[in-house]
């Protein structure tokens, strides 16, 4: 395998069973294979994708000083500004070489989770900001329903078996900025390889090479969407759910060979996460005697604390 599987939404969307069908079926048996597809048809049309890149690309481009007034204390980085070199990822010393941005929930009629999530933070010197990111970020999150309530079907679940556990959910919108190379990195790339915590990743700016996945062979392999796509992939939630049915694949985001050091790489990843009370305990159809409940019993909340933890954005 050379590429991903790409998949059509449009498909799911028909009122055709057979075309309907068809993608439960590719969308699933790719989860199963590799965890990675590609997606055209979804939400987030071409016009607010621009104003999106455009925006982004005017607050990485503030002075540092500016930016860094949007870095909030004490809430584990979940809004605002992530400064460059503060992720690392499980198992690694060294900080990604990157800065990002998150966007999260827009709480709809919930006065409980209004008062439990962060709020979002606004960028005074970009007016539009903040409006284009919210209106991707709901783009994005009606795309993401879709993609569960076929991988629902797929799992012999009701359609919408996850509708109510992502409506209103922790999920967040993160504009990454992979910012020129100055000097060789030492033992550190621009997202060193990791699995994602959530149910689902959908990933926009995965047009050119960078992103790269691993196959069951351990090879790695480019995940290149084609223009206008979005790659999405399973996240270590939804692999647990399902007892490692759907996959969660290790991925990561190599550096650029040396001639392309002084240039930017953005990539804009939606991290779909549920409420934090859904129960990430193994589906009973997904326990096999070839394949016994690997996982103890756990919540969202519970792994998504669990996990921060361990990528240094939350101290014990």
């Amino acid at each position: 395998m050379q590429n991903i599987p790409s998949v059509d939404l449009s498909d799911f969307l028909s009122d055709d069973p057979i075309r309907k069908q068809k993608f439960v079926k590719e969308i699933g048996t790719a989860y199963e294979d590799i965890g990675f597809v590609s997606l055209k048809g979804h939400f987030l049309n071409e016009v607010l994708t621009n104003e999106l890149y455009s925006e982004i690309k005017n607050f990485f481009e503030l002075p540092v000083a500016t930016k860094s007034k949007y870095e909030i204390e004490g809430i584990g980085g979940q809004r605002g500004y992530v400064s460059f070199g503060k992720e690392t990822a499980k198992g690694f010393k060294k900080g990604d070489l990157k800065e990002f941005w998150h966007f999260g929930q827009y709480v709809d009629n919930n006065p409980k989770l209004e008062e439990q999530y962060p709020d979002n933070v606004l960028v005074d010197e970009l007016p539009k900001f903040n409006e284009v990111g919210k209106e991707a970020y709901q783009a994005l999150e009606k795309t993401g329903v879709h993609v569960l309530r076929a991988l629902a079907l797929f799992l012999d679940l009701e359609e919408q078996y996850f509708d109510n556990f992502i409506k209103n959910g922790n999920s967040i919108l993160r504009p990454i900025h992979y910012p020129p190379i100055q000097s060789e990195p030492k033992d550190a790339v621009r997202a060193a390889a990791h699995g994602d915590i959530n149910l689902i990743t959908l990933l926009m700016g995965a047009e050119g090479k960078g992103l790269q996945v691993q196959n069951h062979d351990g090879e790695w392999i480019d995940a290149i969407a084609g223009e206008g796509e979005l790659v999405i992939n399973v996240g270590d939630m939804l692999s647990r759910h399902s007892n490692n049915r759907l996959k969660s694949t290790i991925h990561r985001v190599v550096n650029p060979p040396k001639e392309l050091w002084g240039t930017s790489r953005y990539s804009i990843p939606f991290f779909m996460h549920p409420i934090s009370e859904m129960p990430l305990n193994t589906l009973e159809n997904c326990v096999t005697d070839a394949q016994p409940k690997l996982y103890e019993d756990t919540t969202a909340g519970e792994f998504l604390t669990e996990r921060l933890i361990e990528l240094g954005l939350i101290k014990k």
